[in-house]
């Protein structure tokens, strides 16, 4: 119906968000009812409102996770939509409002038991108290004694959120018996723009803070410990684990920074780098600058320091973080160790940044990252891993 009003000033909200807890993702009719997706806490909440905005129901969803593409017409009893969860490869339902339940439309073909492994979520305070979440999976029955491999991974920045999904890789990580977890940092868009903004610009330094506090909660929980401790992150996320390497060397047993912008005074001079101003500032002004310099991957080694075990990847057509990043920050680093373990880097050939690599190349690549992992962090391979 055409409104005789369409002045802002005549439009009425009907569903509002609630800032710094659920962020509303989307908003589709169907069965003239609005489906609506919320990000609460990290994972999605799919919930029922009517066309003047009460508050319906929400919709049962298999375990922790993310939605996408609920679709349907406004005179549909049915809808579509896609889920995936770090245990859950992305799957389609169907949603019948009728019964409101929700049953299985097509799913994948994978070779993982998920119903072996679960994931719950923690919260832990960061370093100026605010409290981050992170989701942990893992093989049911682990025991927390403080001897499980882990791996801890992260992304926090350009209010880009980390939210559940499936990765062949991490299951097969969770089948050699590590805990995979994923810490929701500040500079994300986990909860917003204030979310955001808490990790960008002068605000920076909170995103490692988080980090480091995900570690330390681990330990202090005894999911893990130093020496079975994997950091992980590729382009920001790479910056986020040269960044911690090199703040808190003492506390990880491997670090794996991919793809990453190590130069923070420099960064801006290389292909699309001028763009990323939005979140790391200007190091040409002074402010800029001073900002940069306390946290800059390649300018924080300090020589005569005892590293974690390093294993930087990166490409050599690599365009959007040139690999000039990694070169130049694994060289320093090596020359820099006063330990004895490895500061090693691979060099794809013939690929990019990350997206668009062939299936083998990531075949490969994971591998020689696993591989690394189980040397540096002493894992002892389950018996029937591998083997069909």
């Amino acid at each position: 119906m055409r409104s005789e009003s369409p002045a802002p000033a005549a439009w009425k909200t009907l569903i509002a968000e609630a800032p710094g807890t659920d962020v509303l993702d989307g908003v589709a009719m169907v069965n003239d009812q609005f489906v609506t997706t919320w990000m609460t806490d990290a994972h999605t909440t799919v919930r029922l409102f009517a066309r003047d905005g009460a508050t319906l129901k929400d919709v049962a969803l298999p375990t922790i996770g993310t939605v996408s593409g609920f679709s349907g017409k406004r005179s549909h009893t049915e809808a579509f939509y896609a889920f995936t969860s770090y245990t859950y490869p992305t799957t389609n339902f169907r949603f019948d409002f009728a019964t409101g339940q929700s049953t299985v439309f097509k799913a994948p073909v994978v070779d993982f038991d998920a119903a072996k492994y679960e994931t719950i979520q923690v919260f832990y305070p960061s370093k100026d108290g605010t409290k981050i979440p992170m989701f942990l999976t893992y093989r049911k029955g682990l025991e927390r004694n403080g001897q499980n491999p882990t791996y801890l991974y992260a992304y926090g920045g350009f209010n880009i959120p980390t939210t559940p999904s499936f990765s062949p890789a991490m299951a097969a990580w969770m089948e050699m018996g590590g805990l995979y977890a994923v810490a929701n940092l500040r500079g994300g868009g986990e909860y917003g723009q204030t979310w955001y903004d808490a990790g960008r610009l002068k605000n920076k330094q909170n995103v490692f803070d988080d980090f480091i506090a995900a570690a330390e909660f681990l330990i202090r929980e005894k999911y893990t410990s130093t020496p079975k401790l994997a950091i992980a992150g590729g382009s920001n996320g790479g910056l986020l684990v040269g960044a911690c390497l090199t703040q808190r060397p003492d506390l990880f047993g491997a670090a794996l920074p991919a793809v990453g912008v190590m130069d923070m005074l420099r960064y801006h001079k290389f292909t699309i780098g001028w763009a990323w101003k939005s979140d790391y500032g200007d190091p040409d002004t002074k402010e800029g600058f001073d900002i940069n310099i306390k946290y800059s991957p390649l300018h924080n080694i300090k020589p005569g320091t005892k590293y974690p075990a390093t294993f930087v990847t990166t490409a050599d057509h690599d365009d959007r973080v040139v690999p000039a990043h990694s070169f130049k920050f694994t060289a320093t680093l090596q020359a820099a160790q006063a330990g004895t373990a490895p500061t090693l880097i691979r060099i794809e050939t013939k690929a990019g940044h990350g997206a668009g690599k062939s299936t083998e190349k990531q075949i490969e690549e994971r591998a020689d990252v696993f591989g690394f992992l189980v040397r540096e962090l002493k894992i002892t391979l389950p018996p029937a891993f591998g083997k069909q």
